[in-house]
């Protein structure tokens, strides 16, 4: 047997164990971002806010991570993935934990920026991680970490629910889940591979971190990543009263719809992997990108509430690749990565600031569903930059800094 194939053999394991850590930290993230959703109305409730008021304390977690996002490839750089994770879900944890028992609300307005901040660096960076292992594997697989993100948040869902329902107070649900979480992560970590030495390029990174945001590739990748998020963002926030309001379906009908589309989004990322490798990043994209104007097309025109649930399902599917081909794109070159996932991270999650507000500004006008026409639109510009995706040796990438 060559040394090759020793060396592959004794690397397999390693990076079959890095592997499932990422899937964990992946679904925790998950899981704790649906724990804080699940207790908005009882935290509204016991602090006895008005909607409006409420709006802008979440407002609170929203500026903690766009404020993070930025920063954390220059953290990453010289802490690494694994430890700027542990670092991003102690301060998850200790927000969460603050969110749960805050008696005012500037507690909670702590604890919910402490949650922004600390998502926003363990998203950075266990994207990084990732990215890391796919080369490893020389395969995609970031669709299926950014599918066990997805299994995370139906967990929470699923468990928020289940607490509210048995009357379990807030701080009693939060609080296990805080801990737990936070010492699964922080053992899962200890499997991350290990940082390896970077090239001369990084440094120069390194002294200038933000010199990724001059970088046409990466910003185009970023545009993709947002167009893709407004994608999924939308049927978040608007597809169940899309429904509601357009079809006449009662809320639980809503509810379903919207759970049709989450569920055919998880599917598209397990399955996704294939069709990257069939057809490269940038066909798998463009079909997918066809599949979501198929979709939104059914919810908007289909005229029926079978063809709209057909659309939701389409929907979910071509939203499903858009966010994690982005960041595999934005880490291609290992002695950029960090800064280039971080700008683009920080551009797409643009999409979720700015999106709810713009469609409900058009649906007071033209009502929720014809408000979703200005997705389409959206995803014209995620078909054209598409190409920007393109899987590129590091060497070549490095050549944009320069």
């Amino acid at each position: 047997m060559t040394s090759a194939a020793l060396a592959n053999l004794s690397v397999t394991p390693r990076i079959a164990r890095a592997r499932a850590a990422v899937l964990t930290v992946f679904a925790l993230n998950g899981l704790l971002m649906a724990t804080v959703i699940s207790r908005v109305p009882a935290t509204r409730d016991r602090l006895d806010l008005t909607s409006g008021r409420l709006g802008l304390v979440l407002l609170a977690m929203s500026g903690g991570a766009v404020l993070a996002l930025p920063l954390t490839g220059a953290l990453a750089s010289r802490l690494g993935a694994a430890r700027t994770v542990q670092l991003g879900a102690t301060l998850c944890a200790v927000g969460l934990l603050l969110f749960g028992v805050a008696p005012d609300v500037p507690l909670l307005l702590l604890g919910l920026f402490l949650m922004g901040v600390g998502t926003g660096t363990w998203d950075v960076s266990m994207n990084l991680e990732g990215a890391e292992v796919e080369r490893g594997l020389g395969r995609a697989v970031m669709p299926h970490f950014h599918a066990a993100f997805s299994l995370g948040t139906v967990g929470g869902a699923l468990i928020g629910a289940a607490s509210n329902a048995m009357g379990v107070g807030t701080p009693g649900h939060v609080v296990p889940v805080a801990a737990a979480a936070w010492a699964v992560t922080v053992l899962a970590c200890r499997s991350f591979l290990p940082t390896a030495p970077r090239a001369e390029a990084e440094q120069r990174v390194r002294r200038n971190p933000f010199a990724a945001w001059r970088e046409p590739r990466t910003v185009l990748v970023g545009v993709l990543v947002l167009s893709f998020g407004f994608t999924e963002g939308s049927a978040n926030d608007w597809l169940a009263l899309a429904l509601v309001d357009g079809y006449g379906t009662s809320n639980s009908g809503g509810v379903l719809g919207f759970a049709v589309f989450v569920t055919a989004m998880t599917l598209g990322r397990v399955l996704g992997v294939r069709l990257i490798d069939r057809l490269g990043r940038v066909a798998a994209l463009r079909l997918t990108a066809t599949l979501s104007v198929a979709g939104l097309l059914l919810v908007v025109v289909g005229g029926s509430l079978p063809l709209a649930m057909v659309g939701a399902a389409l929907w979910g599917i071509g939203a499903s690749l858009g966010f994690p081909v982005g960041m595999s794109a934005a880490a291609d070159d290992p002695a950029h990565a960090a800064a280039r996932v971080s700008v683009v991270s920080s551009i797409g999650y643009m999409a979720f600031l700015g999106g709810p507000p713009l469609i409900g500004f058009l649906a007071d006008h033209v009502g929720v569903r014809e408000a979703l026409w200005v997705v389409l639109a959206v995803l014209a510009v995620a078909v054209l930059v598409a190409s920007a995706a393109r899987e590129l040796r590091p060497g070549v990438v490095a050549e944009e800094v320069r």
